[in-house]
């Protein structure tokens, strides 16, 4: 049976989006059954209306599921991706994360392997604290970390984050960044994989 993959994001302008959807194709050329899912968004409307990217992102993705302690339940590992805020996830990845109590608190969450990624504005804001914080929330679930570490050349030609990969906004995703995530996302199919034994 193929490894159930939810890969996880939230996304203001597209960036954590893209990242998403190409760890998704990775995923799947791996073998893994991959769900893409949106966390929900958290703010007013009439915030969102009044800033055209952020709209132009909402509709565009307007098809995209959103995630579910369902899904989190069905999926073997999970691969999220979300933009930093202040050095850690944005607060729409956390308020899903809130709602996840009576999934955690029954096990649910446990034993499953789990990568993340992120992005910001400039190279140094706050993208490794992100992933570093993010982490313990997921070591509280007592899920496996699978961060990429140095397990592969393209991890240095995309600034050497051992961590998850990270992006900064409005950057190109060249085919080294593009190699990285797809990296990312098959080395976590392989160890979930492997868990699942």
């Amino acid at each position: 049976m193929s490894v159930k993959l939810a890969i996880i994001y939230y996304s203001t302008y597209g960036t954590t989006h893209q990242m998403a959807q190409i760890a998704a194709e990775a995923a799947r050329q791996a073998g893994a059954e991959v769900r893409l899912l949106k966390v929900a968004e958290t703010a007013p409307q009439e915030v969102v209306d009044g800033q055209e990217a952020w709209k132009a992102q909402q509709d565009k993705t307007a098809d995209i599921p959103t995630a579910s302690a369902q899904d989190m339940e069905w999926a073997d590992a999970y691969l999220v991706s979300a933009p930093t805020r202040f050095g850690v996830m944005a607060s729409q990845m956390r308020a899903f994360i809130d709602t996840l109590g009576g999934t955690w608190s029954k096990g649910g969450l446990a034993n499953k392997a789990i990568s993340a990624m992120t992005s910001a504005q400039n190279a140094h804001g706050g993208q490794e604290t992100t992933l570093l914080s993010f982490y313990v929330t997921a070591m509280h679930w007592g899920a496996i970390v699978v961060a990429p570490g140095y397990t592969d050349p393209v991890i240095f030609k995309t600034g050497g984050n051992p961590y998850g990969y990270t992006h900064t906004q409005g950057a190109e995703f060249d085919d080294d960044a593009k190699a990285a995530i797809g990296h990312q996302a098959r080395r976590l199919v392989e160890v979930a994989t492997k868990l699942r034994r």
